[in-house]
């Protein structure tokens, strides 16, 4: 029997939404304070997926201030496909609130955000047969809507908030036969995360509970997917059901951290009395019907192509005058003139190993492991030295320093998961390249730059950063480390 392995989108990819359109699924997630905003991405099964590219692309479109928190930003979009056209609903927390963007083609260009004045967080679309478009948020509320203009024509009504749990969010609505569902998740997103349904004749309701609720949960258990929750539901061209959710894979001793942030998990859904029924989310689970496995980009980035690949992300903005792919070709330049720059990519494996070739010139640049601004590892060259420096909170400290001659250099980092008994998570060995050969500078604990001990709601990144001057990166390679 063919399976597949969960996560199918490995590394910090949370609050997953998915539809699809005739045999092909496209699904989105949350990307909270980076930008380009809102990964898309593309699948004939379900199970392998390619990203499109993101649905915030312009900052006319995500304009985060430079005081944009870490996690604050783009919370939890709704993608759908209505009458021949795209839609994304979702939120900016600190800034315009709730807009949708619609799109003829997955691809883009999607259009220009449209306000839709209704409060709360995790905004959903769904559209009744006459045509008729509803809002929920978190709440949960629903709100008739003009998706074109985003004035709110009734509403907003109040109709389920769940068995009780704290933080009812992340609601969907389907129509499915003669009823409406809700599904929601309770329970706050992390251990306690869970996934509850409720039913009713209209969006308004009044709405009846699954006797079997919660319907998905992972909470007081040791199964090593945790945090189960913030799903969605699609079907098959086949007719089977299934559920995109978020989980993550917490490893060391107490209370377990978890380093890659929120992760994108696919579970089969059977329908039992009128009721979705959803078993515990498994790392491995017999493949649906269709099985299109698709050549993924190189993880290598030699920087040759006109334009970023997509998964490229940057805290807050990417202004023009920070980086070039045509200064030196080949090659990408970063410059730091008007601030710091940095571009990184998601952690998506417990194993990894990240490298950058970099000529520094004149300037401090390096490759940095980041949670957030407080909480990163940075192996950096300027002045002629190496550095590692890691920051924890209020704490930075330069661990070690190496000389190296002028010139490009090879810097790396290891990450090593760690057996379940040992209190860390992993370890973050970093090196350095040169013509003299390859030295290791220094080995750090992987559990500060965690959820646990960062907080926030977003995962590691790996990239290339500079802080003083402009440096250049010849390539960026990251590979899974297999054991």
């Amino acid at each position: 029997m063919r399976t597949y392995d969960n996560p199918v989108i490995g590394g910090f990819h949370p609050d997953p939404s998915v539809c699809r359109v005739g045999e092909d699924y496209y699904l989105a997630c949350s990307s909270f304070e980076y930008f380009p905003g809102v990964p898309l991405f593309h699948s004939r099964d379900l199970v392998h997926w390619r990203q499109l590219g993101n649905v915030l692309d312009r900052p006319g479109q995500l304009d985060l201030p430079d005081d944009t928190p870490a996690s604050a930003g783009i919370y939890a979009p709704t993608l759908r496909h209505h009458d021949g056209r795209f839609y994304l609903i979702t939120t900016d927390v600190r800034g315009k609130g709730t807009f949708l963007v619609t799109a003829d083609r997955p691809e883009g260009p999607w259009s220009d955000p449209v306000l839709v004045d209704v409060p709360g967080i995790d905004p959903d679309l769904a559209w009744d047969e006459d045509g008729t478009c509803w809002c929920a948020v978190a709440g949960v509320t629903v709100s008739r809507i003009d998706p074109a203009t985003g004035k709110v024509l009734e509403g907003p009504l109040p109709i389920w908030s769940g068995t009780g749990l704290q933080h009812p969010e992340a609601p969907h609505l389907y129509r499915v036969g003669d009823w409406w569902y809700l599904m929601i998740a309770e329970g706050g997103t992390a251990g306690g995360h869970s996934v509850s349904i409720a039913r009713a004749r209209s969006p308004r309701g009044p709405y009846e509970p699954a006797p079997a609720n919660p319907i998905l949960s992972h909470r007081s258990t040791d199964l090593p997917i945790q945090s189960t929750g913030h799903a969605d539901l699609v079907t098959a061209p086949d007719g089977t059901w299934w559920m995109v959710l978020l989980g993550t894979r917490p490893r060391g001793w107490f209370p377990g951290f978890h380093v890659l942030g929120r992760e994108t998990f696919l579970t089969p859904v059977e329908w039992v009395d009128g009721w979705p029924r959803v078993g515990p989310v498994q790392e491995q689970h017999p493949a649906p019907g269709a099985w299109h496995p698709v050549e993924l980009p190189p993880v290598r980035d030699d920087f040759d192509a006109p334009a970023l690949d997509p998964s490229w992300i940057s805290p807050r903005s990417r202004p023009d005058g920070s980086w070039s792919l045509t200064e030196r070709p080949g090659w990408l330049t970063l410059d730091a003139k008007s601030g710091p720059a940095f571009l990184a990519r998601r952690q998506q494996h417990p194993d990894c190993r990240a490298s950058v070739r970099i000529d520094p010139g004149s300037g401090r640049a390096g490759l940095s492991v980041r949670m957030d601004e407080a909480h990163r590892y940075d192996i950096e060259v300027a002045g002629g030295a190496v550095s590692v420096v890691a920051r924890i909170g209020p704490v930075r400290e330069r661990i070690a320093e190496h000389a190296v001659e002028p010139g490009p250099v090879v810097l790396t980092v290891d990450i090593a998961a760690t057996d379940a008994e040992t209190r860390a998570p992993d370890t973050l060995a970093f090196s350095v390249e040169g013509p003299e050969g390859a030295v290791e500078l220094a080995e750090l604990d992987g559990r500060y730059l965690s959820t646990q001990v960062a907080g926030g709601f977003t995962g590691r990144v790996i990239g290339m950063y500079v802080t003083e001057g402009e440096a250049a990166f010849d390539w960026f390679d990251y590979q899974e480390a297999l054991r």
